[in-house]
């Protein structure tokens, strides 16, 4: 009978609460389980302040103080990791280092040598159409040119996970259907294992294998929805029936919470 393969992300019976002046003990997330298996791409939808934030950054090694359980590669997750990579919301890019600069800086951090990620950091830029703009600063670059460089930034090191917060909640509608194209081919070609947050349910069918519905806070899963599309998949294709249905399977859970406010 062959081996059962382990999730290479495991998360089990998992709290989290904060401390506030004002509130006093509040809880952020409670009883989430999850397992995710290795290069599988997961994205996160819920509504705003169920803990989406918290449990990308509990995973990546940035909160502690929770209860339950977070594997890695089956390790517990304590601190930061080099395989994982975090790509935020806002990249954050250091206005006086250039864009090459900038995506070499967790190399630099971590004291590697630099010209060893060099040509990687070149060959990610043509990836993502960043070719040419090697020396240019952020403050030169649009919006979705800096997100760019921030998917860059996260998978400089080769990380076997990538964790993505809201990556392009802040650009314009074209912008971000063609970020999201990007992402697909990079995740198609490199086969890493992602856990991406959205607040935007197409953009999640787009993406994901698998989509993570939770409810609000304290936040716990409602509901994991299969997305069995093929790839690559086209952004026409969210008007099919089919991807109707799962676009109505999910958004079925936020009128529920809307009437249950």
């Amino acid at each position: 009978m062959p081996s059962v393969k382990k999730p290479l992300i495991s998360i089990k019976g998992l709290h989290k609460c904060y401390e506030s002046k004002k509130d006093g003990t509040i809880d952020a997330l409670k009883d989430v389980n999850l397992e995710i298996a290795e290069g599988a791409f997961v994205a996160l939808v819920g509504p705003s302040g169920c803990g989406k934030t918290t449990l990308l950054k509990i995973l990546a090694g940035l909160v502690d103080n929770f209860s339950g359980e977070v594997m890695l590669n089956d390790i517990a997750v304590t601190r930061p990791s080099p395989e994982v990579g975090f790509v935020f919301q806002d990249p954050t890019l250091l206005p006086w280092r250039t864009i090459l600069q900038n995506i070499l800086l967790p190399v630099e951090l971590m004291h590697l040598d630099k010209k060893q990620y060099y040509d990687r950091a070149l060959m990610l830029m043509e990836t993502v159409g960043l070719k040419g703009f090697e020396n240019k600063l952020p403050t030169e670059l649009s919006g979705g040119m800096r997100q760019r460089a921030g998917i860059c930034r996260a998978l400089i090191r080769d990380p076997k996970v990538l964790l993505m917060d809201e990556p392009f909640g802040a650009l314009d509608a074209m912008t971000r259907e063609v970020l999201n194209g990007e992402l697909q081919n990079i995740w198609l070609e490199s086969k890493k294992t992602v856990l991406f947050v959205t607040h935007s349910i197409p953009e999640a069918v787009f993406l994901a294998d698998k989509v993570v519905v939770m409810s609000p806070r304290p936040g716990h899963i409602e509901e994991i929805v299969d997305v069995k599309l093929p790839r690559p998949r086209e952004l026409q294709e969210l008007t099919d029936k089919k991807v109707g249905k799962i676009l109505g399977q999910i958004r079925q859970h936020f009128e529920n919470f809307s009437m249950n406010c």
